[in-house]
């Protein structure tokens, strides 16, 4: 039984007069770690919103379909309950940090506050995902005036935090440098394989390539392609949707140019080299 389960879904935002989602048909299950990827406008953050039931409960507009969160439609699902069910990492993390509490640890611990957490298991919970997430040294100081990059983490770490049964996140190493994007994408692995149902909006191709069981396409609201991420990102249709694919499946395709084909198109770089001395043996 899938866990998430969209239905004829379309979508328009107020005062527009495109939808921003078309005929949306998705199944997602549980423990499965989603790839999201597409154009620029393409319906990526609107399909978030509306798994993570911002849509409807925040942004009005017109939903039409069924949206199935554990069997439940989202209309009927309280917005706590929800929170406490799906957190949600946005892509901005200035829109994310409160802006009322003092320190880092009160910024962190204030979601598990609100589900009336006792407070030693708080202090427990803040400790261990601030290690995890390498911002310990970050508790004390005040998460306003924090980097963007130190911002992103301390939004990762609250959400962490709240114990979710699945992660929404929206780019989330938007703000980072590359080592600390690596970081991030090493503690989402740890959360998929903990048992977390995770949905990743992410550009950086080569890490969805890495990283996801399942990749989806959204173009003009619609989901162009949808499928294991081998099939997916080695899909020559990619970049008609406004995708890119991974730099190492052009090379897999130049292969096959060269009449020098290798017995399949690599996603990433692992991938290519082992392809490549497969095909050396056997020369």
């Amino acid at each position: 039984m899938s866990y998430i389960s969209l239905k004829n879904v379309s979508y328009q935002y107020p005062y527009s007069k495109q939808f921003a989602l078309q005929d949306i048909n998705l199944e997602l299950k549980k423990g499965k770690f989603y790839g999201v990827i597409g154009q620029n406008g393409g319906g990526k953050t609107t399909l978030c919103n509306t798994i993570r039931g911002l849509i409807p409960h925040f942004y009005k507009g017109e939903l039409s379909g069924e949206v199935l969160i554990d069997g439940t439609d989202v209309r009927n699902w309280n917005t706590g309950e929800l929170s406490a069910k799906i957190g949600y990492v946005f892509q901005n993390p200035f829109t994310q940090i409160s802006g009322i509490k003092e320190t880092v640890f009160e910024e962190i611990a204030m979601g598990l506050e609100n589900l009336g957490i006792e407070k030693n298991k708080i202090i427990e919970s803040v400790i261990s995902v601030s290690e995890l997430l390498s911002i310990s040294d970050l508790l004390e100081k005040n998460p306003n005036q924090l980097s963007g990059g130190q911002r992103q983490r301390v939004a990762f770490a609250a959400i962490i935090a709240m114990d979710a049964e699945m992660l929404v996140i929206d780019e989330p190493t938007s703000q980072l440098d590359p080592q600390g994007t690596e970081d991030v994408f090493a503690i989402i692995d740890k959360l998929k394989t903990s048992g977390k149902t995770i949905i990743l909006v992410e550009h950086k191709v080569s890490l969805i390539a890495r990283y996801c069981d399942q990749v989806i396409v959204m173009s003009d609201g619609k989901i162009a392609l949808n499928g294991l991420a081998k099939a997916v990102l080695s899909d020559p249709r990619l970049e008609e949707f406004g995708a890119t694919p991974p730099e190492v499946v052009h090379f897999g395709y130049a292969m096959q140019k060269a009449k020098k084909p290798l017995t399949e198109i690599p996603i990433t770089v692992e991938e290519a080299v082992s392809l490549v001395e497969k095909r050396g043996k056997q020369s």
